[in-house]
């Protein structure tokens, strides 16, 4: 009984924490399918945490928190997209300068919101939902099936993604701007369009990734509470190989770090928990190092196109 409540527990911290990656790193995977590559994910998903725990206190919603984080990190990645397909701007430099961008904005909003206090307002947050029959399922069931909607949604739009991105003519027009822009606008494909769609459409899940974090895992907004997990997504496209499959278990790959250092503050584990909260971005490290083997990138990623 303890073993198997053990791996329950365990398996549903997984998830929760993965939820905010998968998001992120499926944002992203749509902008590199394209051709574009965010450094700037950090910075996109505090300014969904922000807007969603905002929208949220102000609304009492936590649905109509999500929907303004989506369209306010929309709005980001217009910007973004503005600046590094129209203008062809760096988009490393571009990204980096979001981050530290969003730093300050969240801070300063929030501080501005809701005063320097140590105590957190309350907000409307998700609650666990349980499937019926499902959640029954012994060990599987209550870890797998009774979760918030947003982590329901992020599992969902795993399968979606692969079949838009592989069995759709606009899946098909966003790879091929990401492998051979080129070739793709002389078939009569707008490139332009087609990467400024995947830049929005991406942020919008990646601001959706940060709003999770505020109303479904903390329930509460801190200063730079994103920790990394930006960077992390982007790992785990790489480590997904840009793939949604594969991106999907990179995010519970690196979600299980997480999930692995929790428990083992909560068994009261010797270990420094300074130590514990390290697993997560060793994990990082050891993948960008190269130790699941080489992978292959679009084309074209990163490179601005000049329409000739």
């Amino acid at each position: 009984m303890i073993v198997s409540d053990f791996i329950t527990h365990f398996i549903a911290a997984d998830l929760r924490t993965a939820t905010p990656i998968l998001f992120a790193a499926l944002g992203e995977l749509y902008m590199e399918r394209s051709g574009i590559i965010n450094i700037g994910l950090e910075g996109f998903m505090l300014i969904g945490a922000l807007t969603g725990s905002i929208s949220s206190y102000f609304f009492n919603s936590a649905l109509l928190g999500v929907i303004m984080a989506a369209l306010v990190s929309g709005v980001l990645g217009l910007i973004y997209a503005f600046f590094v397909v129209t203008i062809k701007a760096n988009q490393v430099a571009t990204g980096i300068a979001i981050n530290i961008f969003s730093l300050g904005l969240t801070t300063t909003i929030y501080r501005a919101f809701m005063g320097v206090n140590t105590s957190h307002p309350n907000i409307a947050s998700f609650k666990n939902i349980s499937i019926p029959l499902l959640s029954k399922i012994p060990i599987f069931g209550q870890s797998i099936f009774n979760q918030t909607a947003l982590v329901y949604l992020a599992l969902m739009l795993v399968p979606f993604t692969y079949y838009f991105l592989y069995k759709t003519s606009i899946g098909l027009k966003i790879r091929a701007a990401g492998e051979y822009p080129q070739a793709t606008d002389t078939a009569g494909v707008n490139v332009f369009q087609i990467r400024y769609g995947a830049i929005i459409g991406g942020s919008m899940l990646v601001g959706v990734g940060g709003a999770y974090l505020s109303l479904g895992l903390l329930n509460m907004f801190t200063e730079n509470m994103v920790a990394g997990r930006g960077f992390i997504a982007l790992a785990a496209v790489i480590f997904g190989k840009w793939n949604p499959w594969g991106v999907l278990g990179a995010a519970l790959f690196f979600g299980f770090g997480d999930a692995l250092a929790i428990r083992l503050q909560v068994m009261g584990s010797s270990i420094p928990y300074q130590f514990l909260l390290m697993l997560p971005y060793i994990f990082t490290v050891a993948v960008l190092a190269g130790v699941v083997g080489k992978a292959f990138s679009p084309t074209a990623l990163g490179i601005p196109y000049n329409k000739e």
